[in-house]
């Protein structure tokens, strides 16, 4: 199964989150996983699988996702199952700041826009969207939360 994990990382957690998915999902020859400024569109024909994260910043995935999902011709990805996920503040950081809640509630993370992108280019979402939770705005991330991203990996691989 031709698969690739593709992440955009700013302080280096969500391409460790990223880097436990695609070993969750099989051996390096078989799954590629590669920072989201160094892939070129054609690079996903063919996929069984893809799966995109970001960081959340300022309510959206960071520019090197966006570009990239932007870049995808419009049915690319017909045949593929597809998967989202971000990395993201814990929901108790997020209520500790009213504003920030309130914000949150109206615009949410990065997951979900990366995965309604996915399937406007043709791709059928493998399992919802999902957010990784990081301690602080640089990290690191919260403990265990590399043994659920690979968890995660497995459900999608169950469902591929």
């Amino acid at each position: 199964m031709k698969t690739m994990v593709v992440y955009g990382s700013v302080y280096g957690n969500t391409e460790k989150v990223a880097r436990a998915i695609g070993q969750a999902l099989g051996a390096p020859g078989d799954v590629e996983v590669v920072p989201a400024d160094s892939v070129q569109p054609q690079q996903l024909a063919g996929l069984a699988l893809l799966v995109v994260g970001s960081p959340t910043q300022k309510f959206r995935p960071i520019a090197p996702v966006t570009n990239l999902l932007k870049s995808i011709p419009a049915g690319a990805l017909r045949g593929a199952k597809v998967a989202a996920f971000d990395t993201r503040l814990t929901e108790r950081q997020i209520e500790a700041v009213g504003i920030l809640a309130f914000f949150v509630r109206i615009f949410g993370y990065a997951a979900k826009p990366i995965a309604d992108r996915l399937q406007k280019k043709g791709g059928q979402l493998a399992v919802p969207p999902e957010g990784f939770y990081v301690t602080d705005t640089e990290g690191p991330l919260v403990e265990g939360e590399l043994d659920r991203a690979a968890e995660w990996a497995r459900k999608i691989a169950a469902s591929v």
